[in-house]
């Protein structure tokens, strides 16, 4: 059985890690989409993560255009777009497909 500790994600930049690299850490794994009306829960998003990194808490962005292509662009593009706009710096990554079969 696969926990998730075995998935495998790639960043933004195109650096591919395992989630151990977060084992014994909080992480909250956040589905975004920079063009959708939510964003503005970025900026609650990024408080929260500026609160408590420190203490062993991650949030993880992964863009994704599934739900009404509100994620056009890359995921390099939504990362640019999620720091300039709201200024997230939380671990942003590949855009991936989240729903399933």
């Amino acid at each position: 059985m696969e926990t998730i500790y075995d998935f495998v994600v790639e960043t933004n930049k195109g650096v591919t890690y395992k989630l151990d690299a977060y084992k014994g850490d909080v992480m909250l794994i956040v589905n975004t989409a920079s063009e959708c009306g939510f964003t503005s829960q970025f900026e609650g998003l990024q408080s929260l993560y500026e609160k408590y990194k420190d203490q062993g808490f991650v949030i993880l962005g992964f863009p994704c255009n599934q739900f009404g292509g509100q994620e056009p662009g890359s995921g390099e593009e939504a990362a640019q777009n999620c720091k300039l706009n709201y200024g997230v710096t939380f671990p942003m990554h590949q855009k991936i497909d989240v729903k399933g079969e």
